[in-house]
């Protein structure tokens, strides 16, 4: 591989890097002088995130606008990290879309967007990591999925789908690379995070959507990314003091959850405020 010190100068590839918490997770990377490869379908958006990792102590930067459905878009991905830097060490996956409605009001082609990006665009992103990986012998492969990959709300059905197939993508890959102790599988389920997800989502609900009182900042989960990809095996992990007792009562109370979880949502995640309002709070 190309560094041989688990801590300093990997190369990185991360994809969903324009903002939130793939911005997050290349400042972190770049503090630990990582050579960086920063990928979304926004590329002025990488272009100032490129920079703030210099500023950060990054010892190299590449920017690749990359649409991770594209199966071909994201080969060449990793085909321009492999040719610049000889090897990629830590595959970052946060790149995640979502709309906010019932699930009759989403248009189909709305639902399908968002099940291409978050579920086949990780597979895309996991497929060319672990092709190089297994070639190599070592690797880690971080996927972020979401609380809402083990629990179900309303008003988000296609990034619900989409996040517990993730999860069980995420099991799959690692029970088949069981055999390489070199090539590590993370899965990262956040609970709710303050990311501009919140205002920039389409919207058919008729309330504007809002960041809930119990969110983690991207930093927060940023760390957590990071230190899965210093461990020596395979890793799952919820973050959120949210998140276990939102999943036992799911499990546990399934009719009251079911009962609650709408009125809940609705009086903590929506408010009738315009956007710029629900925002600066």
């Amino acid at each position: 591989m190309t560094t041989q010190n688990p801590k300093t100068g990997q190369v990185v590839v991360i994809t969903g890097a324009s903002s939130g918490i793939g911005r997050e997770v290349a400042l972190l990377y770049a503090r630990r002088h990582g050579r960086l490869v920063l990928a979304s379908r926004s590329e002025d958006s990488l272009r100032e995130v490129a920079e703030e990792c210099f500023d950060a102590g990054a010892a190299d930067v590449l920017i690749q606008s990359t649409d991770i459905a594209e199966c071909d878009d994201v080969q060449k991905l990793f085909d321009v990290a492999i040719t610049t830097f000889g090897g990629v060490d830590v595959t970052v996956q946060s790149a995640a879309i979502t709309a906010f409605g019932r699930f009759e009001d989403i248009p189909a082609d709305v639902f399908d967007a968002i099940i291409r990006t978050n579920l086949l665009g990780s597979a895309n992103v996991a497929r060319g990591a672990l092709a190089h990986y297994q070639q190599v012998g070592s690797g880690h492969l971080v996927l972020v999925g979401s609380l809402l990959g083990a629990v179900a709300v309303p008003y988000q059905t296609a990034y619900v789908a989409s996040k517990f197939a993730l999860s069980g993508l995420v099991r799959a890959l690692r029970q088949e690379n069981r055999n390489l102790p070199g090539v590590r599988v993370h899965g990262v389920y956040p609970g709710p995070v303050d990311t501009p997800v919140y205002g920039t989502s389409e919207n058919f609900l008729g309330q504007t959507p809002r960041v809930p009182p119990t969110a983690d900042a991207a930093a927060t989960i940023a760390k957590a990314i990071v230190r899965a990809s210093d461990r020596r095996k395979s890793t799952e992990r919820q973050i959120g003091w949210f998140n276990l007792p939102a999943i036992a009562a799911y499990h546990l109370l399934p009719r009251a959850f079911d009962a609650l979880i709408g009125p809940l949502l609705r009086s903590t995640a929506f408010t009738t405020e315009s956007p710029e309002s629900a925002r600066s709070h």
